[in-house]
This record gives C-alpha cells, structure tokens and sequence, in this order.
C-alpha cells in the first residue's frame, strides 16, 4: 500500500534529509544547463542542489505539503525552484523542453511508469540527459527503503525497452549504502541510468 505523502511530509523533519541523492550529486555534470524536470520531488532535496548549481529546476509531486517544504529549503538555501502538484499519471511533456529530467526514488506502476517514460525521451532536448536511481524488485523484503510491492519496482532491462530512443551512457544493477533520512537507510538494491538523447 503506498503511504499517505502528505501525512508522511507533514511532520517537521524532513524526512528524506535534506542532502541530494549521492548518484545524482556523482552525475549532475552530465546534465546540460538548462531547464530540468524532477519526478516525484516531495521535499526538495534534489531539485534544491541543482538550483544551486545553476539549473532552472520544476520539481513535481503529487504531495502540495511536500512541495511547500521545498520551498521553505529553497529559501533557507538561497536559491529558486519551481514547483507543480500533479499526478505524474496524468502529466505532460511538452517535446523537446527539457535540458534534463531528474527520476530519484520515483516509484510507479508499469501502467504508468512505461507511458511516462515514453514522454522523457520526447520531452527531452537533443542532447538532454535523464539520471534515474530506484529501487530494483531485489530490493523487495529488504526493509531498508522503498515500496513492498515488486509492481513499483523496475529492472535494468525493462528501463532499457521503457527509455529506447535514448543512448544508456550509464546503466547498472548494483548494491550500495542508501543512508537518505528515515525511510531510506541501509545496503539497497538499486538500479542506475544516464540517458543521453541524440
């Protein structure tokens, strides 16, 4: 059962910290400088370090309260973010208008989660770069972060048929240390992607 995001959002800390995704912070630079669309943002974290780097950043979540606290870190930090509540099944891409996309930890039914990925690689610019980093079905059981269901998990292969018309200039299956606040802590199963569009 997916959680209650803005129960989970409501308390004061945040609850994924406050500090970007590690593979994101490893492979920012890949990104062209531009406008950059994050998936499944909630807190901020991720959409926060890419402003501070120059990126025109729009995180989207389903969770207004979320958002409102990537604002608040957003100001604490000095720095400009843009922000959108939307269902990502029902949210669209205009093709060729982003420099990046950003997915961390943004975990869907293939139902939706397949369509979706078919806009990144339209919705990407030529040149545009996608950074993904989620959750295998490995990781099911494990108890150290994400969904319980393996239906909100995906492999490396099933992200390579999801993203074709990109060229995978990093993919791997690996086992790392996630250490991301309360809910994301310990060796986890995760899957890694760098996506360049030609």
């Amino acid at each position: 059962m997916s959680p209650d995001w803005n129960e989970r959002f409501s308390q004061t800390d945040f609850v994924y910290g406050t500090e970007p995704n590690d593979f994101l912070r490893q492979m920012a630079t890949e990104l062209p400088k531009g406008r950059v669309l994050l998936f499944a943002e909630g807190e901020g974290r991720n959409a926060v370090y890419l402003a501070s780097l120059g990126y025109d950043v729009l995180g989207v979540d389903q969770s207004e309260v979320g958002l409102a606290k990537a604002q608040r870190l957003a100001a604490e930090r000095g720095v400009t973010i843009g922000t959108q509540q939307a269902d990502l099944a029902e949210f669209d891409i205009a093709p060729s208008s982003f420099a990046g996309i950003v997915s961390i930890s943004c975990h869907l039914p293939v139902a939706i989660r397949a369509p979706l990925h078919r806009k990144v690689v339209s919705g990407l610019q030529p040149g545009g770069v996608f950074i993904l980093e989620a959750y295998t079905p490995q990781q099911c059981g494990r108890g150290t972060g994400g969904p319980p269901t393996v239906d909100l998990l995906a492999s490396l292969e099933t992200l390579r048929q999801e993203l074709d018309g990109l060229q995978l200039v990093h993919a791997m299956e690996l086992e790392r240390d996630v250490i991301e606040g309360q809910f994301h802590t310990g060796t986890a199963a995760v899957v890694q992607i760098v996506g360049r569009k030609a």
